[in-house]
């Protein structure tokens, strides 16, 4: 082994798919070289001890409003993006999608320009860009601003063609009643990864949009058409649709835990369910309260709301996510780690050795400790 190899050691190991106990993980170059039985020819190596830590792959979040005590929609910006992604590397999520909620037509056109930027200048994390609205249905606006929120129209639909042909990675997440079949599958065929949300469509309307190209829905069971006795809305779209995957804030605030469990006991393959942070401005800061716009938000014990009580966002990292998986509704660890890792890198279609630890690629690492705490490895 060279001088510049490294070995991470007395931990379990976790690579994507599976947890591998007497394992170590050997990096050389930057590179991973391979995950090997114990024990390992140290001689020539520097060791890391995990001290019974898991090492893993870095979170994978496709939600994330903000970070470091600012909003991406505050200040659409390089720097608003590499402040956000510092901040989610801190607790765990190594590869974000800056998301931008509902917003002017000019607000989406920086945020665009912004991610571009990023992108191209090699922000470390930054792997698209995902527009939550404005094309949604003001009834199931959430803590959007109803004032913004609006149909998509043929110059919308253009500018998101044009973004998704330049990103690497867009997400949009849409409501049939803004939105048409045709736009929606305009969108899939250039890449752009269309998600179902803030939506009151029925079920037969859900499997439409889900033919047309949508792939995903956003945060599961959150502002959107419930699963009732004669019709299942976009919750049972979700999960009896075997192309939609779905995102889940699991905080058991937004889902209640045994929601969460009857969901994954019922999704339908091979769409899979995946973990979202939803995190806003608070993510990595101590800050008690913000703005989206002109609306106050405060933080309260795990809580983010309008003054009105309204939810808004979510005060969540993925480790916490993770935990309550494991400890409040029973989920394997492997597949909550899943959840966080590999499944949200293949719903994006992300770039090998995201996600995953695979041999002969790069991949930014965390540890993650007892009571799930994760953190740069």
């Amino acid at each position: 082994m060279s001088a510049h190899t490294v070995i991470y050691r007395g931990g379990s190991i976790f690579d994507g798919q599976s947890i591998l106990d007497d394992h170590c993980v050997v990096v050389q170059g930057g590179l991973v070289k391979g995950i090997i039985p114990e024990p390992a020819n140290t001689e020539t190596a520097s060791v890391v001890n995990l001290n019974g830590d898991i090492l893993s792959p870095g979170f994978v979040d496709l939600q994330v409003n903000g970070g470091d005590g600012i909003m991406l929609n505050d200040d659409p910006s390089v720097e608003t993006l590499r402040r956000m992604a510092n901040a989610h590397r801190t607790l765990g999520a190594t590869t974000i999608l800056p998301t931008l909620i509902t917003d002017t037509r000019e607000k989406t056109r920086a945020a665009i320009a912004a991610v571009t930027e990023a992108i191209a200048n090699g922000v470390p994390g930054i792997a698209g860009l995902h527009l939550e609205g404005p094309h949604l249905s003001v009834a199931r606006k959430g803590a959007h601003d109803a004032g913004l929120i609006r149909p998509m129209t043929s110059e919308d639909l253009a500018l998101l063609v044009d973004a998704a042909k330049s990103l690497p990675v867009l997400m949009v997440t849409v409501a049939p009643e803004t939105t048409t079949t045709a736009q929606v599958s305009a969108l899939a065929r250039v890449g752009a990864i269309v998600s179902l949300g803030h939506t009151d469509a029925a079920f037969d309307t859900c499997r439409a949009y889900a033919a047309a190209g949508a792939r995903v829905v956003t945060h599961l069971f959150n502002a959107m058409s419930q699963l009732g006795n004669r019709d299942p809305g976009l919750v049972g779209a979700a999960l009896d649709t075997p192309g939609l995957s779905a995102g889940l804030i699991a905080d058991a605030i937004h889902v209640h835990p045994a929601s969460m469990r009857a969901a994954w006991a019922a999704k339908t393959g091979p769409g899979k369910i995946f973990l979202v942070s939803d995190a806003m401005a608070p993510a990595g800061s101590e800050i008690a309260q913000f703005h989206l716009g002109d609306r106050l938000i405060r933080r309260n014990d795990g809580r983010l709301t309008l003054e009105d009580g309204t939810l808004a966002g979510a005060d969540l990292d993925l480790g916490t996510a993770i935990r309550v998986l494991v400890e409040k509704t029973g989920i394997p660890l492997e597949q909550a780690l899943r959840a966080a890792t590999s499944i949200p890198a293949d719903v994006a279609v992300l770039g090998r050795g995201i996600g995953r630890l695979v041999p002969g690629a790069s991949c930014s690492m965390i540890r993650i400790s007892r009571d799930f705490r994760a953190s740069p490895a």
